[in-house]
């Protein structure tokens, strides 16, 4: 995208109506009108809170190894380890949102396979859509599984 159309959007975004105020676009959207990568950038955002959160159980000294953790867990490739484990717990509905977030057109990734991108963009927006409809026990039940399969992954097995 070049600079001029990425301002041009951007300027777009916060506008101010005839008051002065802030104009809001979107009113009451149904959450399952909205586009996947939508759901999947709140899914992040929820899931990287869930488990900094949760690493807490673990330690609360050393946040060098805390940052270390939440990041593998986080990764494209923690996530599409975990929906390998999480998968035969959900719904059909709630596999067709994976489904959905799985196949939207995205960027390329950086750290991960092409594959597991896709899987862990689909796992994001299971979370943003839970999120978004307040299923907050589903949420975290979902969250908590694949935060315990990715941990059990990296976990250090004493001899």
């Amino acid at each position: 995208m070049r600079f001029k159309d990425r301002q041009r959007i951007a300027a777009s975004v916060f506008e101010l109506n005839e008051a002065g105020e802030l104009k809001r676009k979107y009113e009451d959207v149904d959450v399952g009108e909205m586009p996947p990568l939508v759901l999947a950038f709140v899914g992040d955002a929820v899931f990287h809170l869930f488990v900094r959160k949760r690493l807490l159980s673990y330690t609360q000294t050393q946040v060098n190894i805390l940052n270390d953790f939440s990041a593998k867990i986080v990764s494209a490739v923690g996530q599409a380890r975990a929906y390998a484990e999480i998968e035969p717990m959900l719904t059909e509905e709630e596999k067709e949102i994976f489904r959905r977030g799985r196949n939207a057109q995205s960027r390329t990734p950086r750290a991960s396979t092409v594959q597991e991108y896709h899987i862990s963009t689909g796992f994001e927006a299971l979370l943003g859509t839970l999120y978004l409809k307040n299923e907050t026990e589903r949420l975290r039940e979902i969250s908590e599984a694949a935060f315990r399969a990715v941990a059990k992954k990296l976990a250090v097995k004493k001899p």
